[in-house]
């Protein structure tokens, strides 16, 4: 929102008091002054004045009789002024009366109402003006460093930042496939975050970025499908995967390799923008989560496909930046998708992710962050050689970041750092001349994403170990960070004794009353005597063993074997004999087989055999045997 008419002026409450007081007390010494000076006074016109009366009477002319008389009523006047001094001292009413006899006749003084100002005093646009001006002559002084808080997002790299465009709430992603929500308002000095969640389940999250309008939220990461999610981080659509075995990228509906980058356009809230390793940048509509809005194909010298690490909208939304693997950054018109408008080929070495493009709030400087630990500038009219250029700049992610600041003055970025080898630093250029104005040692880790917020004034960081750490300014930035610290943090609740609350009902039947709760240690006693509940062991078996247990003389089978060989349990009796005795009375008084088919069983019917002498007589059929 932009509001027309005279800007509001600010007031510092401490600077307003502390002035105050030092009014009150130069005020009063000189109150004290001006009361001994006129008593002075006042004795001297005491003793001059029987000589002013004789000559005053002795005088012939009529104008000096008049100019004594009237000398003389001024100076009575001024005595019996004087005598009580009340309402403003000497020098506020000079002061007052000042502007009726001043010749030049300022209109401000003309129109000037109430009790003069103290002495000393100055407005406060004079104050911003005179902090102003040293701010331009040291740039220096605009940067919010003074204090940080310290936000930890987890233990694994931070490759994500996100502020809404009001400064209410940040958000952070990175390797662990954590988005944390934090709300400036809403915190304490515990500095937690209030929601944490996994939106693209096992993938790192590459980018996260809140749209003009801040009520979406896109969210890149290691997979194909570009997610948005609503500020509560609930999902509003998901991108469609293209068709990976279609040669044509313009014929598949959505990215089929791994996303690299993605943006929101800064005018039109349901537009936003990704890059893939299929070779493609493409625009998407929030509305449509069916096929992408159109392709942007960057392309080699000799016309091959090439793969675009990172991508941006110029400020004004009508132009499209890609910062390719060969070095080169294009960049397109947003409505015409076939050839580039402005190129550069060797922008950084070949073969090195550049990690960041992005453009300066005026729209005619483009800022990149290369692989080959550089940082250059750009004027997009003449594209063929940078501005400026600062080397040395170590980068091992490929979303290392860089930002200008709100006035456009200054360029920051950060460094990477291999384990054990000292701190990562936040590196601020000048953007004309592009020297080093100042730096931060931000932690013993890689610095990766940096973000200076135009409204608050804060600089977030995100760093390869985990941590989100927000600088500002009590004086320069506005609230943010400045509204959790002062809130301290809230105490614990106790445990609840009981697990449960009774409600004692004295009237109540006896069948509706809930049993008394027991004390614990009684209910452990007596389960401890019910060995059911309490799992007593079962007792060693005694003798040669029992219920497939092997008894206490030996541990293992083998043993048990071994000593009941020397038992003899062999039972000489004749298995046949054992049988048949029971024979006799299982025939007369059948128990479980015969009752069972005594209806059903046929007799039986033995075959006769005649001796062999006479079968050669005997007719074929009865010489078989039965």
């Amino acid at each position: 929102f932009s509001f027309s008419g005279k800007k509001a002026r600010t007031f510092d409450l401490e600077a307003m008091f502390e002035q105050t007081r030092r009014t009150a007390v130069e005020r009063s010494r000189k109150v004290l002054e001006a009361r001994e000076r006129e008593k002075e006074d006042q004795a001297e016109k005491e003793f001059r004045s029987p000589r002013t009366d004789s000559s005053a009477s002795a005088s012939s002319t009529t104008g000096a009789g008049s100019t004594s008389t009237q000398r003389y009523l001024d100076m009575v006047g001024d005595s019996i002024s004087d005598e009580e001094l009340t309402g403003p001292s000497m020098q506020s009413q000079t002061s007052a009366q000042g502007p009726a006899e001043d010749t030049d006749g300022d209109d401000e003084d003309d129109e000037f109402i109430g009790p003069p100002l103290p002495p000393g005093f100055k407005d406060s646009d004079d104050d911003n003006d005179d902090d102003a001006e040293e701010e331009d002559n040291n740039p220096v002084k605009k940067i919010p460093d003074s204090h940080e808080i310290t936000l930890q997002h987890g233990t694994k790299t931070v490759s994500a930042l996100g502020l809404d465009p009001s400064g209410a709430r940040l958000i952070t992603g990175g390797y662990d496939y954590d988005v944390k929500f934090w709300d400036f308002a809403g915190m304490d000095a515990s500095l937690q975050a209030f929601r944490s969640l996994q939106p693209c389940e096992c993938h790192q999250i590459k980018s996260l970025q809140y749209s003009s309008t801040g009520d979406v939220i896109l969210v890149v990461s290691g997979n194909s499908q570009a997610k948005v999610l609503d500020r509560d981080g609930f999902p509003v659509m998901e991108c469609i995967k293209g068709d990976q075995y279609i040669v044509d990228m313009t014929n598949t509906k959505g990215h089929t390799a791994m996303l690299n980058s993605g943006c929101w356009h800064p005018k039109i809230k349901e537009e936003f923008l990704t890059c893939s390793n299929d070779g493609t940048v493409r625009t998407w509509d929030v509305n449509n989560e069916k096929k992408h809005k159109s392709v942007f194909k960057p392309r080699s010298v000799q016309g091959k496909r090439v793969i675009p690490t990172t991508c941006t909208y110029s400020r004004d939304g009508k132009l499209i930046a890609a910062g390719c693997q060969d070095g080169s950054i294009q960049i397109w018109d947003r409505n015409m998708s076939v050839h580039t408008k402005f190129h550069c080929r060797q922008a950084h070495a070949p073969g090195t992710d550049t990690s960041c493009l992005t453009f300066s709030y005026d729209g005619t400087v483009l800022a990149s962050r290369g692989g080959d630990d550089t940082l250059k500038t750009w004027d997009i009219r003449q594209f063929k050689k940078p501005l400026n250029s600062a080397e040395r700049l170590p980068s091992f992610f490929p979303m290392t970041d860089c930002c200008f600041s709100p006035d456009d003055k200054i360029l920051v970025t950060g460094t990477s750092v291999k384990k054990g080898g000292g701190s990562g630093k936040l590196f601020f250029f000048f953007r004309e001349t592009f020297q080093k104005l100042y730096e931060i040692e931000v932690t013993d880790a890689s610095v990766v994403r940096c973000l200076w917020h135009p409204k608050l004034n804060q600089i977030m960081v995100g760093t390869g170990n985990g941590l989100a750490k927000v600088y500002y300014d009590p004086v320069k930035s506005q609230r943010g960070a400045k509204l959790c610290v002062v809130k301290t943090k809230r105490k614990e609740r106790q445990a609840e004794t009981l697990t449960q609350d009774y409600i004692i009902t004295p009237h109540a039947l006896p069948m509706f009353r809930e049993p008394r709760q027991r004390s614990t240690r009684k209910q452990l006693e007596k389960d401890r005597l019910d060995p059911m509940k309490s799992h007593k062991p079962e007792p060693p078996v005694a003798g040669p063993g029992r219920g497939g247990r092997v008894g206490t003389h030996g541990g293992t089978l083998s043993s048990y074997i071994v000593k009941n060989i020397a038992l003899d349990k062999t039972d000489d009796s004749n298995p046949r004999e054992a049988i048949l005795r029971h024979a006799k009375e299982a025939e007369e008084n059948p128990y479980w087989v015969a009752p069972a088919y005594a209806k059903t069983q046929p007799k039986t019917v033995f075959a006769e055999v005649e001796p062999e002498d006479d079968e050669t007589d005997k007719p074929e059929w009865k010489k078989r045997k039965i």
